[in-house]
């Protein structure tokens, strides 16, 4: 399961800021910087008891059985047991007694023009989740498991058929008012009613919210064996019903939003700069789900809508902290005085994580894109190991699963229970998937890929397309031609390649770049043929497929299904996947959807890292407990000793 409001943040998507990783491909694999409160990460699903029927009311009819009242927890779970007791003092990975104060400048690509991340309009920061608080909030080293956060306890039907939400007296927003059921309730459902098209999709089985108190809410849910609806339910935040009564939700915000989490919006310059103000009263301080984090006093985040912009901000000590996702700046560009004098480090923390799917997605609504075997060519025309060699140093590995680096990633032939969910379908599905391990085409990285460029042209030739004088044309003389739309001019060197590639087979590609907002307005109308696209994955996929994938989602604009997948078999597969009672029926769903979205080349894979790069100026201090995400800076700190040696450096010229 992924947060579908989660700010975004970059885990195995290297060599680019994807501006298209909103809503569900927004997603938080380690907390960075966003302070996003929950994500939980597994879901692997318990069966429940099933839903007890009276028979007819005779005195000879069996009695049922007595109510089972559901016994309140401090954690939702779908694993055997939680890692952390009720009475936990904090979580493993943060130091409790972390210094607060101080401020770090962090830099973000791109521009905003408003806070409203909910909905369709507009551009909202990157991170405004850290205003926010959730119901529930995550262990990032615990998948499948979410602890109590503005709910001091939770409340599960035997059935299945509800789930409570106890709030604590205490949580307030920041205005001092109490956070209550109906801004729960209400939240609940006008993100559903005017939220991002994702929401419909991802509350569909919830059927409605009750105040049942000022402090007691309940989710009646529709009968259904999905059993992370508890989970999905504890990562909704939860926004202030007073705030929103005279403002119209479904348009973008440029008042200061109004929220209860550990920051507040303190300043803001639309599309230049943001700054976020720790709440020193803030209400969750010493709760075990907040306390150690939080602890810059400040967080300023500049602006930068060219990428090596920002990086020269970054050495010149005008930005603190920085993520590198481009393989030759990492190789080549780290060697200046600031890093030669030990003023700035650099280091490679290894994360392990599903890195899910990167690569250059194909909008089936475009009729040169609705061959299958078109796009079979699009692949076979790309030249990995070339790119790999002599542009990312051979720092990164071929995604070749929309699950990659994890047990969810289909391999081999297709067998067992995961050919049984295949079978009925084989009508459907193209024959190769039933007889031959799926692969991609590998060349020898020297940039002459003929072999797999003649593969590329005999399957254009039986779609329909022939090349004369040099170009690609159909039966009736439209030559084939197609744009690939990118947000940041970092993706050209890949890009541009890749176009020369294309052209030895008489197509005409070309690249367009356009600013962030004007990428985003595309985006969401789907409006172009090409562009990169990020699908992140969790430990145990859920809901968050049907917005990928479905044909409902298809429809939607402004949805996560860029490519336009509408296919009778993947929606019944992504139905087994939501569906799923167990981890045992979880594990060949995903596999079967995996391997009929591959087979079906709706995108050309990229690459992912095993690792984050991060850079920063030494000003910090930390935990030093690793985490599977390999990042968690929202433990981070100011080191007066150390920000003392180094802002006097930088002051002086120093960089």
């Amino acid at each position: 399961m992924i947060a579908p409001w989660a700010t975004k943040v970059y885990t195995g998507y290297p060599e680019m800021y994807p501006r298209n990783m909103r809503g569900t491909r927004a997603v938080l694999r380690r907390n960075f910087l966003a302070t996003l409160p929950f994500v939980p990460g597994a879901l692997a699903r318990l069966p429940g008891p099933p839903i007890w029927r009276a028979a007819d009311a005779t005195p000879t009819a069996p009695l049922p059985p007595p109510a089972v009242t559901p016994r309140p927890s401090h954690v939702v779970t779908l694993l055997e047991k939680p890692l952390l007791p009720p009475d936990f003092p904090y979580f493993p990975y943060v130091n409790p007694e972390a210094p607060k104060g101080g401020g770090v400048t962090l830099s973000a690509i791109g521009t905003f023009d408003n806070f409203n991340s909910f909905i369709v309009r507009g551009t909202a920061p990157d991170d405004i989740g850290r205003i926010y608080d959730t119901l529930l909030r995550a262990d990032i080293n615990e998948p499948s498991t979410a602890y109590g956060h503005l709910a001091e306890s939770i409340e599960i039907a035997p059935d299945h058929a509800s789930v409570a939400f106890n709030l604590r007296a205490a949580a307030r927003f920041h205005d001092g008012t109490p956070v209550t059921a109906m801004d729960v309730v209400w939240t609940f459902d006008t993100l559903r009613s005017v939220g991002r098209p994702f929401y419909r999709l991802y509350y569909a089985d919830i059927e409605r919210a009750e105040a049942v108190s000022a402090r007691r809410v309940v989710f009646h849910l529709k009968p259904s064996p999905d059993r992370e609806l508890p989970l999905i339910l504890g990562e909704m935040p939860v926004l202030p019903m007073h705030f929103w009564k005279d403002r119209d939700f479904s348009k973008p915000l440029t008042d200061t939003p109004l929220g209860s989490g550990p920051y507040r919006v303190e300043a803001a310059e639309f599309g230049r700069s943001l700054t976020y103000r720790r709440v020193h009263d803030y209400w969750a301080l010493d709760l075990p789900t907040a306390r150690g984090q939080f602890n810059f006093g400040h967080i300023q985040v500049e602006y930068f809508r060219d990428a090596t912009v920002a990086f020269e901000a970054f050495k010149a000590g005008q930005v603190d902290f920085r993520e590198e996702n481009i393989a030759k700046q990492w190789a080549t560009a780290y060697d200046f005085p600031a890093l030669q004098h030990g003023l700035v480090s650099k280091e490679n923390l290894s994360q392990h994580l599903p890195t899910g799917m990167q690569g250059f997605a194909m909008n089936t609504r475009r009729p040169i894109f609705q061959d299958r075997r078109v796009r079979q060519a699009m692949d076979l025309a790309f030249d990995f190991e070339w790119c790999n060699a002599n542009l990312f140093y051979g720092a990164y590995t071929r995604t070749k699963s929309y699950f990659s680096n994890s047990d969810m990633a289909s391999s081999g032939l297709p067998e067992g229970a995961e050919l049984a969910l295949l079978e009925p379908h084989r009508a459907q599905l193209p024959a190769e998937l039933f007889t031959a391990p799926f692969t991609l085409p590998v060349n020898n990285a020297s940039g002459n890929n003929r072999e797999n460029l003649m593969k590329a042209l005999a399957l254009l030739k039986q779609a329909g397309w022939e090349v004369k004088e040099r170009k690609l044309i159909n039966q009736d003389g439209i030559p084939f031609t197609f744009e690939i739309l990118l947000d940041e001019p970092a993706f050209e060197r890949v890009s541009l390649p890749y176009v020369q590639w294309l052209a030895h087979l008489g197509i005409e590609a070309r690249v367009r770049t356009v600013d962030p907002a004007q990428y985003q307005q595309l985006i969401n109308a789907f409006n172009f043929d090409m562009t990169v696209a990020v699908f992140p994955q969790s430990d145990y996929p859920g809901n968050e497929q049907a917005g990928y994938w479905s044909s409902a989602a298809a429809k939607q604009e402004g949805s996560d299904n860029l490519m336009g997948v509408a296919d009778p078999v993947v929606d019944a597969l992504v139905g087994k996947v939501i569906t799923a009672p167990d981890y045992d029926s979880l594990l060949p769903a995903v596999h079967a959807l995996d391997r009929v979205l591959l087979w079906n080349w709706y995108m050309v894979p990229h690459w992912y890292l095993q690792s984050v790069r991060v850079a920063y100026w030494r000003r910090f201090g930390r935990p030093p407990q690793k985490v599977r995400s390999g990042l968690a800076f929202e433990a981070w700190w100011v080191d007066e000793k150390l920000a003392e040696v180094t802002d006097q450096a930088r002051r002086a010229g120093m960089e």
